[in-house]
């Protein structure tokens, strides 16, 4: 069998991939992690910017809109609004019901049909919910001062004043701050959403009695639109209470109420009535008698009130706990809502999306900072690169141009010492098959020189004698006799048989050795063998003879191979081992089917002198001889076991040989069976496997 000597492939950690993809991996890690963290440096900035942006345009879109539905009952007006605000923001702006049917869209045109080839969907999720009775306080931070009910200030509803009382509430607010004027007290003159206007300090730090004088002095009491609103919001504050059980209050313009009464029965919660200057004589006798009756009433309720606590004496009872003053906030915030459902309009859905146009990335400039770090960060992980690859290059360089060092002295013909070989990587081992090359390289070059020389001495030989006869016969010296002429033909047959086992190995070393393929059997081709080399054997009494196949084995298949070329390296074979079995010795040619069943086995055994176990490895070489004298009576040319190599090569195969000294030799050729052939020879049930 052949034996083939394959190395084991290095593992990964120490070969040179292993070693060059580690370079590569850190260098990548080092570029990905500094641009993953360039990226979530300038990255973040520019989303934080971006959703502050956007937060501030979400924020005005909502509190616009909610505005608006502050101060109208529906959402029928709202187009030219929502129109605005989208040409301002570059947004699409949307406003469905809370059932999400659209009310408005800013991608319509002014048709109502869509600006697109299809109306694009709405986002998963609105925006915000635009409800001015309950607002967002997250978009709309203002709102806050509402109070906790998160009404919206401007929904005002019916306490939304008239021109004329407005007018009034201005003039007594423009008195007011006049005389704080007067008496170096800064103040300004506010409006609230309702038209009601009042009087703000610019300073905190005021003549406080200075500050009353000129509050009392031009005090301006709820109007009748305010106290109007107001007793309605009061009944409603009620109606609340009293279904769960508890008393009434009395509500104040700011919506605040009291805890308790004053001294006298009269309510310390009641605001000065609203100066009659500047209106008609039955303005002012109709607004007489209002408040009139309203103190009426006040008193008849302060006696009810009275009665059912349980006091009548006039003193003040009892405050109430902290939970009737949670209930009294919950049912004026309720009463609120309820009566202003009518003035606003009813909660929608907002939806902002991008537009089609601005459905891209956002981009951002680069500041300087972010500029110088990108190109110091880039500078850095270049130097880091730069420096690895240097190292890794010199590592694998230096060992490389040992090689190519040697290779060019091998060159120019000049013994080149072996490389160093370095760790038991790809260059280390690539240092190692160079080192064998040269060695092989040098021993070819000796076998090259020993050859050219031993080709001369054995065409010399021949030619020497040819040479001396002709002369011989030249001079007289010999006559051209019977004898004469057979010596010089052995001679030149001699010389001829050189020639042609020079052409055939030359042959065999191009691959032009031509075969002629033909089904041969093996046991008939040793049989003709054997008889051809009988009459050699007789004369060397050695015994020549063929083993029989054993019953038990299967028969050697036909094999598809050249019979001449097969009876050329047999009969170098067996003519080689006559030669070196002394008389009495046994020459046994035998054929058989390896245990694998893909080689047949052809064996020329003999009882010979052996072969040094020093010159077994050297048996196939060209012109090599055991008897280093060459003489011709003890050996041939040397070129026999090198054809019969060749020619087991030419076939597929190869040859082997085996040998004790003196016990003799067994050379064997080893020829592959093809599949169809292996088959044909496989035993049948009950036979044992092929011989091994």
């Amino acid at each position: 069998m052949r034996r083939r000597d394959e190395r084991a492939r290095l593992p990964l950690r120490k070969s040179l991939l292993g070693r060059l993809l580690t370079v590569s991996a850190l260098v990548a890690s080092c570029s990905v992690a500094a641009t993953a963290w360039l990226a979530v440096q300038t990255t973040s900035g520019a989303i934080r910017q971006e959703q502050g942006q956007n937060l501030s345009a979400d924020a005005e879109i909502y509190n616009t809109l909610l505005g608006y539905a502050a101060t109208h009952p529906g959402w029928e007006g709202v187009d030219g609004t929502v129109r605005k605000l989208a040409g301002k923001s570059q947004r699409r702006i949307v406003l469905t019901t809370q059932d999400k049917r659209p009310l408005f869209d800013s991608a319509d045109d002014a048709n109502g049909t869509s600006e697109g080839s299809s109306a694009a969907p709405l986002p998963p999720q609105a925006s915000a919910v635009v409800d001015p009775l309950s607002v967002d306080t997250v978009l709309v931070p203002d709102t806050a001062s509402a109070g906790a009910d998160r009404v919206d200030p401007r929904a005002v509803g019916p306490f939304l004043l008239p021109a004329q009382e407005r007018t009034l509430l201005r003039k007594a607010s423009a008195d007011s701050a006049e005389c704080l004027g007067t008496a170096g007290i800064a103040a300004d003159i506010v409006e609230s959403p309702s038209g009601r206007s009042r009087v703000q300090f610019v300073s905190s730090e005021t003549d406080r009695s200075m500050e009353t004088k000129c509050l009392t002095s031009y005090a301006s009491g709820p109007t009748p639109t305010e106290k109007k609103a107001l007793r309605a919001l009061n009944q409603l504050t009620d109606a609340c209470l009293k279904r769960q059980g508890r008393t009434g209050v009395k509500l104040n313009l700011d919506l605040s109420w009291d805890r308790g009464f004053g001294t006298g029965g009269t309510d310390t919660g009641i605001s000065a009535e609203l100066p009659t200057t500047g209106l008609t004589k039955e303005e002012a006798d109709a607004q007489q008698r209002a408040a009139e009756q309203k103190a009426v009433e006040e008193k008849a309720a302060l006696a009810r009130a009275t009665k059912e606590r349980g006091t009548d004496d006039g003193r003040l009872p009892p405050a109430h706990s902290s939970k009737h003053d949670r209930a009294i906030a919950a049912c004026v915030g309720s009463a609120r809502r309820e009566q202003l459902t009518s003035y606003v309009a009813a909660p929608a859905l907002l939806f902002i999306d991008s537009t089609d146009a601005a459905a891209g990335v956002p981009g951002f400039d680069l500041s300087p900072a972010n500029t110088a770090r990108i190109a110091g960060v880039t500078a850095l992980v270049l130097a880091l690169t730069v420096g690895a690859s240097v190292i890794a290059g010199a590592r694998l360089v230096r060992p490389l141009h040992a090689l190519t060092g040697a290779a060019q002295r091998m060159r120019d013909g000049m013994d080149s010492a072996p490389v160093p070989v370095g760790s038991d990587n790809e260059i280390g081992r690539l240092a190692a098959a160079f080192n064998d090359m040269a060695a092989h390289r040098a021993r070819l070059e000796e076998q090259r020189k020993v050859m050219v020389s031993d080709v001369a001495h054995e065409l010399r030989t021949p030619l020497s004698n040819i040479r001396g006869w002709l002369e011989a016969a030249q001079d007289g010296l010999a006559e051209p006799d019977p004898a004469f002429v057979s010596s010089l033909h052995e001679e030149a047959v001699q010389l001829q048989h050189i020639v042609n086992d020079l052409q055939d190995l030359g042959a065999a070393d191009v691959g032009a050795l031509r075969l002629h393929l033909e089904p041969v059997r093996v046991d008939d081709l040793l049989g003709q063998v054997a008889a051809a080399h009988q009459g050699l054997a007789e004369t060397a009494g050695v015994t020549l003879a063929v083993s029989a196949t054993p019953p038990d084995a299967p028969r050697p298949p036909l094999l598809d191979a050249d019979p001449v070329r097969l009876r050329q390296a047999m009969s170098n074979l067996v003519s080689n081992a006559v030669r070196h079995t002394p008389s009495g010795g046994l020459v046994t040619l035998r054929s058989y089917v390896t245990g694998s069943g893909d080689e047949v086995a052809v064996e020329v055994s003999d009882t010979g002198s052996g072969i040094p176990a020093d010159d077994v490895p050297h048996v196939f070489d060209r012109f090599w001889r055991a008897e280093k004298s060459r003489n011709r009576s003890t050996g041939g040319s040397g070129l026999g076991l090198a054809i019969v190599l060749k020619l087991a090569e030419a076939h597929g195969g190869t040859a082997s040989v085996v040998s004790t000294e003196g016990q003799g030799s067994v050379f064997t050729l080893w020829l592959p069976v093809t599949r169809d052939e292996a088959a044909s020879t496989e035993p049948g049930p009950g036979e044992p496997p092929g011989q091994p």
